[in-house]
């Protein structure tokens, strides 16, 4: 990804799980600063390696600990300040850990794939959720 310019780096995670009536879900997270429903995810801090920033990210707003998976495909747009933002994402399940009402993510919601889709304020976090969901059918 090093060809890509970009201004920004950042990192995060598709939680998933099979849901109680066997369809797959993803978890989402509500920013209450931007009132959105979005994907855990977050900057790199220095000398931080891009999946290194997707689970402490991950961790930091919703609480868990996951497992990672294959990585997705990364979302490339213009933030609200217009810089270029890159965010490679991983498939990832929860092993441990309970979600906490924090001041960045007041909520999380497991969501079937395509309610979560659905529901993702942000178009360019749609291919990214679509990718694990193609991904988990084709294993």
């Amino acid at each position: 990804m090093s060809d890509i310019e970009v201004d920004i780096e950042a990192a995060g995670g598709v939680i998933w799980r099979v849901g109680d009536d066997a369809n797959l879900e993803a978890l989402l997270v509500h920013r209450p600063r931007y009132d959105d429903w979005s994907l855990p995810k977050g900057k790199l801090e220095s000398g931080e390696t891009p999946l290194e920033a997707a689970l402490r990210e991950v961790r930091e707003e919703t609480g868990l600990r996951c497992a990672v998976g294959p990585e997705l495909i990364h979302a490339l747009y213009v933030d609200r300040k217009g810089r270029r933002k890159l965010v490679r994402y991983w498939a990832m399940t929860a092993i441990d850990g309970r979600f906490t009402p924090n001041r960045e993510v007041d909520r999380v919601r497991w969501m079937p794939i395509e309610a979560a889709i659905a529901k993702l304020t942000y178009n360019y976090d749609v291919p990214v959720v679509a990718s694990l969901s193609t991904m988990l059918t084709h294993r």
